[in-house]
């Protein structure tokens, strides 16, 4: 099937073939296929709709992102936005962690312990 389907990509129709743009843009088409299946990477998979079983953090992004897709009306969020979904369920960057400080509470928790 994809064998055939490159073969129209790689037609030119007749009443086209001076139309310099849309040869470019056939020529265009073309590489982008190539390059697409010789990647071999899977593109537009749907990650709710997989075999992988989620954990519960994971189905609460998921539906979080969903439920802001659906009330943004955007399908596709910015970073920033994601970023936004992410604080709005409790998530935030934590503080650099002195490592000075951290070890000598290694240090004190060892020799109590």
């Amino acid at each position: 099937m994809y064998q055939e389907m490159s073969r129209e990509i790689l037609t030119v129709s007749p009443d086209h073939q001076h139309d310099g743009s849309r040869v470019r843009a056939s020529e265009k088409a073309r590489r982008a296929s190539r390059a697409s299946h010789a990647s071999g990477r899977r593109r537009n998979v749907d990650p709710t709709t997989t075999d992988r079983e989620y954990s519960s953090d994971e189905m609460e992004f998921i539906r979080a992102m969903q439920e802001y897709k659906r009330r943004s009306g955007r399908m596709f969020p910015t970073w920033s936005e994601v970023l936004e979904v992410l604080r709005s369920l409790g998530y935030e960057k934590p503080e650099p962690v002195d490592e000075a400080v951290a070890a000598r509470a290694v240090d004190t928790r060892s020799r109590l312990g």
